[in-house]
């Protein structure tokens, strides 16, 4: 990449003539930083300005961060002070390339010489003045500005749909499903779920409920006695499993990428894995909230024992048939699979951009914790299903999408990602290629749904929904 101005250039024009604090001083060379793009300089500001704890952990990470932000907006232009405290600080920046708002936090030690100990991004807060209320119309035109920006500059490949009460206000389908063939993305383009699998799963167990075969409060070992061994099957109930609060772990180990994805098809394989790595649980059941793939996966051998149906038979008789999504199901990878997009994971590097796929990285099949794929149509008949009592009762999906603050999960439910301030429900996937997201807005009637084969893709798009669903008449 070429950059018109010098970092040393960018930061003069960052300076103010009134004092800044600390924070304020680090958090403007931060910005302009990400403006110029200059890897070299991120090396040097690295090492003489990063604390000794952040150092500690290696430049790698934060030189991606600084190339990720860079590539993302093409430079921030610092409009002011949104928040401050303390040795910390948050600057109001617009983004070049979308023009959209975004907030860059930056925090430094104590004492001089006030060396930056965390850097991230906030939610904007903008000038009211810059807010408006959006009619439909005006919504679908801007999301689809915004896409076709991110698109150009080849940091969003996906698909968008956004609905009020079902009905479609916009929808569209951007960049490259298969880059090798410069295969386009369509609309049913079929995108890796990632985590998203897990409202399948939890919504599952609440059928199973709902029909009298088990219960929230059942202890796992009433289902398997002895995992991850006999005393913590006790202890364990399903509530736990579904909230993260087992305190079992994340099933992607070191052993699984040492092995052949080929050995991992059925929820029995998976389960194989998953027993060779846990022995016992990290914390008590209910004390703590900690994210577990293994949680998620022991649920669906659960479903098994209960249903007397593999996962896979159960989820398409019981979910994806009733609400009639028709391109969703967890394809296995190595047979022929119409119309799926191939993800990729963009690299940067001093001498440019490297792009890769996930073929070799992800699995063979997804299962009950996720890695399954769907369309953002598909997705949009789950919403509406769920939430007009097609697959559970009204009430059970209160439950499902309810935080779980006795359990020390306040913004997680039942499978659910929960966002009370928003009155949101929903899950997000991601992992190498692989960035999909729903919102279901529960008190307005807005779906918000994203699905991206690129790492990170659909993140941007995610927070340009959110802001224009906030800004809707």
């Amino acid at each position: 990449m070429k950059f018109a101005f010098t970092f040393l250039s960018l930061l003069i024009l960052s300076a103010v003539a009134t004092a800044q604090s600390p924070a304020e001083t680090r958090a403007r060379e931060i910005a302009a930083l990400i403006t110029s793009g200059d890897r070299a300089a991120v090396r040097r500001y690295f090492e003489s300005n990063f604390s000794d704890q952040m150092r500690g952990r290696g430049i790698d990470r934060y030189l991606g961060f600084f190339s990720t932000e860079h590539d993302y907006s093409r430079g921030l232009e610092v409009v002011g002070v949104q928040e401050s405290a303390p040795n910390e600080v948050t600057l109001l920046v617009k983004n070049k390339l979308t023009g959209d708002w975004q907030g860059l936090w930056v925090a430094v030690e104590a004492a001089p010489p006030n060396k930056v100990a965390a850097i991230g991004r906030k939610p904007a807060k903008p000038p009211s003045s810059e807010i408006t209320k959006l009619s439909d119309k005006d919504i679908a035109r801007e999301l689809d500005e915004f896409a076709k920006k991110l698109t150009a500059a080849d940091v969003f490949s996906g698909t968008i749909l956004l609905a009020k009460n079902g009905e479609v206000v916009y929808k569209g389908a951007f960049g490259i499903a298969n880059k090798d063939f410069n295969v386009p993305n369509r609309i049913d383009s079929k995108f890796n779920l990632g985590s998203m699998n897990k409202m399948f799963t939890a919504v599952s167990i609440a059928q199973l409920v709902e029909r009298g075969k088990m219960s929230f409060d059942d202890p796992l070992s009433k289902f398997i006695p002895d995992f991850p061994n006999a005393e913590a099957a006790k202890k364990i109930q399903i509530k736990h499993l579904l909230t993260h609060t087992a305190g079992l772990g994340g099933y992607f180990s070191e052993r699984y990428d040492g092995m052949s994805r080929e050995r991992l098809r059925t929820v029995d394989d998976m389960m194989k894995l998953a027993r060779e790595d846990e022995k016992d649980i990290r914390f008590e059941p209910g004390s703590k909230w900690e994210y577990s793939n293994t949680g998620m996966l022991v649920l669906g051998k659960v479903i098994e024992i209960v249903s007397g149906q593999t996962y896979f038979e159960y989820v398409r008789d019981n979910i994806y048939k009733p609400a009639g999504m028709t391109n969703t199901d967890a394809y296995e990878l190595d047979r022929v699979n119409p119309n799926l997009a191939v993800g990729y994971d963009k690299r940067y590097t001093d001498t440019g951009v490297e792009w890769g796929n996930n073929v070799f990285s992800h699995v063979l099949r997804g299962g009950p914790q996720g890695g399954g794929y769907s369309t953002v149509e598909d997705l949009l008949k789950f919403d509406q299903a769920l939430r007009s009592g097609k697959l559970i009762s009204a009430e059970s999906v209160k439950t499902l999408t309810s935080p779980k603050p006795e359990l020390n999960s306040p913004n997680y439910g039942y499978g659910f990602q929960v966002d009370t301030g928003r009155n949101v429900a929903g899950h997000g996937g991601g992992f190498t290629g692989i960035n999909s997201n729903l919102d279901m807005y529960l008190g307005s009637g807005w779906s918000a749904i994203v699905m991206s084969n690129y790492s990170r893709g659909a993140a941007p798009v995610q927070t340009k929904m959110r802001q224009l669903i906030a800004a809707a008449k």
